[in-house]
């Protein structure tokens, strides 16, 4: 069995950042591949910020995204409790045994972890004063995505507030050795705090996990980091937009790491059978929303019909689109799931196949009009669908062409436009041909017949 432990350690503050989204996913799918395990470590010592609500906003966007934990909250497991606001006893424990060993001191109210190494002082032109410094060790950092990263502190720092709050460093490494956490995947960010966190690993006798920081997300529009505010930036902003799960995990996992060749559309099975610390790159990633929006199209048209439609139905149902006949929306949803961008757009995309009543593109018609007799061509659609009895694609087919023969046209590609318009209003969407006949003629034709009335150019 796999020893590999990694955790996602998040502070429930509102939101689910698709940052902390990425980095949820790259210890996920590194647990899943190992056979390791994943645990969910809830950061919620800031009181005013972590709420019960901004933590259900984080497990809900976690479930979301298929992202199960095998340790911590509503799960349990053998290294609990798995919030930090409940491991207070914990963290005295092990703070007790530095005060032991002399290795912290108290100034001014706060607990000071005590650098090893000979101290001097130096005068901060900034400060104006004399500072005391040390010269510890170097930290060698033998770090899976950015190499050997050798670093050294140069003065004792604060891990015990003034009002005996513990800070992050202590809790952090405190809570990393107690659960037995063997590999430390967060973003590159936290890499100045590392060599904080292995001179308090060392101080408490406990191994280095391997560490791996991985790239920032850089904004699709400037050189900084991602915003952590506003829409578009956060996990339930997708779910609301009716984006797949699995379509922005995909996305995700692409921000950072590669499989090594030009694959871009992974399943679910195959991310977990080829995520790897190799894999994932030292240069930052950067957030691009259409390359997210093409990802999650290309995983809608990979999706069997069932799912497809089972995720469909209740979005229609909610937009108002009337499902009268389960068999007919089947249908409906096979011819547009090749032509449809995401599920948020569906309902505008398939509701003139339900409702008689539907609207008019006001700028496709505009084009339409501009060029010939549209209802001109659109009378002699109309007669020679009349006479059609057998309404299928073929049939429907063979006599567009022979009314483009009869017309001395060699395509009936010039009948199109202003036949599509007249049965739906729109000048796009799936493949007009079998769209007709599996409208049927006579919706197709009463359509046909309502249109001088309704379209006023």
């Amino acid at each position: 069995m796999s020893q590999v432990r990694v955790r996602f350690a998040p502070s429930p503050t509102g939101s689910f950042h698709l940052g902390s989204a990425r980095t949820a996913l790259f210890n996920w799918l590194y647990a899943r591949h190992t056979g390791g395990t994943f645990v969910l470590r809830v950061e919620d010592t800031d009181k005013e910020r972590n709420t019960p609500e901004a933590l259900d906003v984080l497990l809900r966007g976690m479930r979301w995204l298929g992202l199960d934990w095998d340790e911590g909250p509503e799960v349990g497991g053998d290294y609990g409790p798995y919030f930090q606001s409940e491991r207070r006893a914990i963290y005295d424990e092990y703070l007790q045994k530095l005060w032991a060993a002399d290795r912290v001191y108290e100034k001014d109210g706060a607990v000071f972890f005590r650098l090893e190494g000979e101290r001097y002082t130096e005068y901060d032109e900034y400060k104006k004063a004399e500072i005391e410094k040390v010269r510890a060790k170097p930290q060698v950092i033998d770090d899976a995505v950015r190499g050997v990263v050798e670093r050294a502190e140069e003065r004792d720092f604060v891990i015990v507030r003034s009002n005996g709050e513990p800070v992050f460093h202590l809790v952090n490494v405190v809570d990393d050795i107690a659960m037995g956490i063997t590999h430390v995947i967060r973003g590159e960010d936290h890499l100045s705090n590392t060599t904080k966190h292995c001179e308090l690993f060392q101080a408490f006798g406990a191994p280095l996990p391997k560490f791996a920081h991985i790239p920032m997300i850089l904004s699709s529009t400037g050189p900084g980091k991602m915003s952590k505010r506003g829409d578009g930036v956060h996990v339930e902003d997708y779910e609301r937009r009716h984006f797949l799960p699995y379509g922005l995990v995909n996305f995700l996992a692409l921000l950072g790491w590669n499989a090594k060749d030009d694959q871009e559309l992974f399943t679910l099975a195959e991310l977990i059978e080829r995520f790897d610390l190799p894999g994932i790159q030292k240069g930052n990633a950067r957030f691009d929303e259409k390359k997210l929006s093409h990802v999650n199209t290309e995983q809608i048209r990979r999706l069997p019909l069932g799912e497809f439609a089972a995720l469909a139905q209740p979005i229609l149902e909610a937009a108002g689109v009337a499902i009268d006949d389960v068999n007919y929306m089947n249908a409906v949803l096979k011819l547009s799931q090749e032509k449809v961008r995401s599920l948020e757009e569906l309902p505008g995309f398939v509701a003139y196949f339900f409702d008689d009543n539907f609207n008019f593109d006001e700028k496709a018609g505009e084009r339409i009009f501009k060029k010939g007799e549209p209802l001109d061509r659109l009378a002699e659609v109309k007669e020679i669908l009349s006479a059609v009895v057998d309404w299928s694609a073929e049939m429907l087919d063979r006599t567009f062409m022979d009314l483009a023969s009869a017309k001395g046209h060699e395509k009936p590609f010039a009948w199109f436009p202003i036949t599509r318009f007249a049965v739906s209003g729109v000048s796009g969407g799936p493949d007009l041909i079998p769209m007709l006949a599996m409208m049927g003629k006579e919706r197709v034709l009463s359509r046909m017949e309502a249109f001088p009335s309704r379209y006023t150019v």
